[in-house]
């Protein structure tokens, strides 16, 4: 089965570590290093992704053989796969980091274009002090997450399958000196490309322009043919290219609320995709200052309201990577300050759709303004208030209020000036609605198509780790199922549409996550 779908064209074509050691090491000029995975004790299958498993043309009977378990989990090293990890470098919250590298993600190779990973297999030369493993907590989250971006439209890598090891990892998962052990797991990730900009960064910081320029024309053939052959017209275009896809992806975050946490140059893709789930969050109550990560609680660099203008500062990094291909900053100058202004437009015309208007009125980033203040002042959550507001009638502005009732956390608070906010912006939303051409049943469809009426809260997550860490993996599934059709109204699992509960506000998983994984 497997033996005839694997390729290895990453590293059949890019330069590799010549050390076959599997011990830490500062890695030079090279992409990767190989390196076999661990085996595990008692390997079991816990969820397949129905839509990955038919993309890599795998089938019922090959997902229940154990050769399939053997391959995501890695206890069997297929002959024609040549296990790789990555050497990558990155600005970690904002300072040079120096080599960081996949610390614990082992590339098996490729199957119908798409790059095969395992998260959680084992130690690499690039996980410095690390055990190269992860836990089931952290990789239920990510298994769930990228397969529901996905289906939230929002450019993501995916995952094919999440697994236990049966053995137990030892996490501090606060940072607080309370170390336990925890289930060991492992999910298998698939994405056409797990390059990041940290990949190019490396070669940069280090002067080592031949390998520099070796990887960027490998990834303009492989995966933006359509530029041309290399030359410094085309990296130019290249960065061009990342740039748009960059600012898509934030965009698209922004639009369903979704909050990275951990923006380092290291974890942004290449190709403009989400990558690496670790401590991310989706806003409860609407707040440009609010960040998932622990880590990042003082200084909130990462916070939802600053992810446009991380990408900006992240995208700077790659243009200075990519500088001695080009020796010409003005282009690329152009680009990043051509990036401000498309993000302006972008963003308001994000806001146009998400608020039903398919006009175009200079009025609009007033209206715009007006709500995200009110957002703000009421701790109105971001997912109910928007997919409520799609039922609202123009020509009844007065009910408003009431039919957003269920989006306040705290509805007694919504008094005196914020009510007479709220009921201005109704007005006001009511008056703009009658410029546009769509009838009621138009505008809702439109707006139900780009606001969400399900998301991954945190508490959904935690729920189920919880469930799984007592041996019960039902609700690993359940959510899949409910995460698969974001928009849809699906009346059987109206009890997810609600908000965040009480019990949820400060429970650890919750509310803020640690990278601990």
């Amino acid at each position: 089965m497997l033996k005839s779908k694997l390729t290895n064209t990453f590293t059949e074509i890019l330069p590799g570590d010549p050390n076959l050691e599997n011990s830490r090491r500062q890695v030079l000029e090279a992409v990767y290093s190989f390196v076999n995975p661990i085996q595990t004790s008692n390997p079991s299958l816990l969820h397949v992704s129905k839509e990955m498993q038919e993309e890599l043309d795998f089938s019922d009977n090959d997902i229940r053989s154990k050769e399939f378990l053997d391959f995501v989990t890695g206890n069997v090293v297929f002959p024609n796969s040549k296990p790789y990890a990555m050497c990558y470098g990155g600005h970690q919250f904002g300072n040079w980091a120096g080599q960081l590298g996949d610390g614990r993600a082992i590339n098996l190779g490729e199957i119908n274009h798409w790059a095969v990973q395992l998260k959680g297999a084992g130690s690499t030369p690039y996980s410095r002090s690390a055990d190269g493993l992860a836990v089931l907590r952290s990789s239920i989250r990510e298994y769930l997450c990228s397969e529901a971006m996905h289906h939230l439209g929002v450019p993501t890598t995916r995952a094919l399958s999440l697994s236990l090891t049966g053995d137990e990892v030892l996490r501090d998962m606060l940072y607080d000196g309370n170390s336990a052990y925890e289930k060991g797991a492992i999910v298998s990730r698939v994405s056409p490309s797990f390059l990041r900009f940290g990949n190019y960064e490396i070669f940069a910081a280090r002067n080592d322009i031949k390998n520099l320029k070796t990887l960027v024309d490998y990834t303009l053939k492989t995966h933006f043919p359509e530029l041309g052959k290399p030359s410094k017209d085309t990296y130019i275009s290249f960065f061009q290219e990342v740039t748009n896809r960059t600012l898509d992806m934030i965009i698209h975050w922004q639009r369903v609320g979704f909050v990275h946490g951990v923006m380092n140059t290291d974890n942004m893709s290449i190709l403009g995709l989400t990558i690496d789930y670790g401590p991310y969050g989706w806003l409860e109550g609407f707040d440009f200052g609010w960040t998932p990560n622990t880590t990042d609680r003082q200084h909130k660099r990462y916070r939802y309201g600053n992810q446009p203008n991380i990408g900006l500062w992240n995208l700077y990094q790659l243009a200075n990577a990519l500088y001695p291909l080009i020796e010409d900053a003005k282009p690329l100058e152009t680009i990043l300050e051509s990036y401000k202004t498309n993000f302006e437009t972008k963003s308001q015309n994000m806001m146009r759709l998400k608020l039903g208007l398919a006009k175009e009125l200079d009025s609009d980033i007033d209206l715009i303004m007006a709500l995200e203040h009110n957002l703000h002042a009421s701790e109105t959550d971001m997912t109910i208030f928007f997919r409520k507001l799609s039922e609202f009638q123009k020509e009844h502005p007065e009910d408003g209020i009431q039919l957003i009732q269920d989006a306040f956390y705290v509805p007694s608070e919504i008094k005196d000036t914020i009510l007479s906010q709220w009921n201005q912006w109704f007005l006001d939303y009511a008056t703009r609605l009658k410029d546009e051409d769509t009838s009621y049943d138009q505008r809702r469809e439109q707006m139900n198509k780009v606001n969400p009426k399900y998301v991954l809260r945190n508490y959904m997550a935690q729920m189920a780790i919880d469930k799984a860490d007592s041996g019960d993996y039902t609700l690993i599934d359940e959510l899949y199922q409910l995460l698969k059709k974001p928009y849809e109204e699906q009346p059987n699992s109206a009890q997810w549409f609600a908000k965040r509960p009480e019990w949820a506000r400060h429970k650890v998983g919750c509310s803020m996550l640690s990278c601990s994984s």
